[in-house]
């Protein structure tokens, strides 16, 4: 299912553009692609985008906890995790709850960060996700890398219009 991001948000265009939503939404999907493809490739794309954004020093401890959490995110996940190609204009649904998380998290959105990890992990491993996503949430904040909040409502809308039970 494809979703545009100003459909949760009622921004258009330069959501893309603000350097926190690119850092998660980029970060995630060229991560996910260098576990999918089997090559270092989008991890060294990854590694040049949070450099450019951020600095080195910077850059290589907001990568560390992306790879922390994206790493976390998939061994709970009951199937594939989904992502469009690096600069799609478009979320998927998982990239929306990524999204969603560390928005909700950095707000201390509990309803919205509750409503992403029910959807995202299974009950077993549901703390050990929220763990790695509020490391990479806090190290964001600490590099003053805030997202944009997204409420509870767009992401139950989300989910409602993804019509799928599929649970990670």
């Amino acid at each position: 299912m494809t979703i545009r991001i100003g459909d949760i948000n009622g921004h258009n265009g330069c959501y893309f553009d603000r350097v926190p939503e690119k850092l998660v939404l980029e970060g995630y999907r060229r991560w996910l692609a260098g576990y999918d493809t089997g090559s270092v490739t989008p991890w060294e794309m990854s590694w040049a985008l949070y450099t450019q954004l951020l600095g080195g020093a910077e850059g290589r401890r907001a990568l560390s906890e992306l790879s922390h959490f994206v790493r976390t995110l998939r061994h709970c996940a009951a199937c594939p995790l989904s992502s469009f190609p690096f600069g799609a204009h478009h979320v998927c649904r998982d990239e929306c709850l990524a999204l969603g998380l560390i928005a909700a998290l950095q707000h201390d959105d509990a309803a919205a960060a509750s409503a992403c990890l029910d959807a995202m992990s299974c009950p077993a491993r549901r703390a050990e996700v929220r763990e790695a996503a509020a490391g990479f949430a806090d190290t964001l904040a600490g590099l003053r890398q805030h997202l944009l909040p997204i409420p509870v409502h767009a992401i139950e809308d989300v989910l409602a219009r993804a019509g799928h039970a599929t649970v990670h």
